[in-house]
């Protein structure tokens, strides 16, 4: 007597539309491909300014452009999006339990954001925007 086990039928390319998590899931999964873009354009930066002033100005000159600036506004979209997404699973992945009760989430995720707001004013500090 031969059986045949039960195998479900998952679709290959759709299968993260049937529910609302997996697509929140993929949202943040996707934002990769434009981040490890622009961490190619930085490495790209680096390697110009390693060549010379004139190369690394050369290569500025080149992003002053329309495209280049929507494309950098593209990427900020996604990088927002992860960071965010990410900060409000972060209660989930790393519980903070003091004593018997657990912390709640909105005080983790309010950290994360606070830290967030410190970090980027510290930057814009050192970069002389403030």
């Amino acid at each position: 007597m031969s059986r045949k086990p039960f195998v479900r039928k998952v679709s290959k390319t759709g299968w993260y539309l049937k529910h609302p998590r997996y697509m929140r899931y993929m949202s943040r999964e996707v934002t990769c491909i434009p981040i490890g873009a622009f961490a190619l354009l930085l490495l790209c930066a680096l390697e110009r300014l390693s060549q010379g002033q004139a190369e690394y100005e050369s290569f500025i000159a080149a992003l002053q452009g329309p495209w280049s600036f929507l494309g950098l506004l593209i990427v900020l979209v996604f990088a927002v999006h992860n960071a965010t997404s990410w900060f409000n699973v972060t209660p989930k992945a790393m519980p903070v339990q003091i004593g018997e009760e657990f912390l709640a989430g909105k005080y983790i995720v309010g950290a994360h954001y606070a830290v967030w707001v410190v970090a980027s004013l510290v930057v814009l500090y050192f970069a002389g925007v403030l």
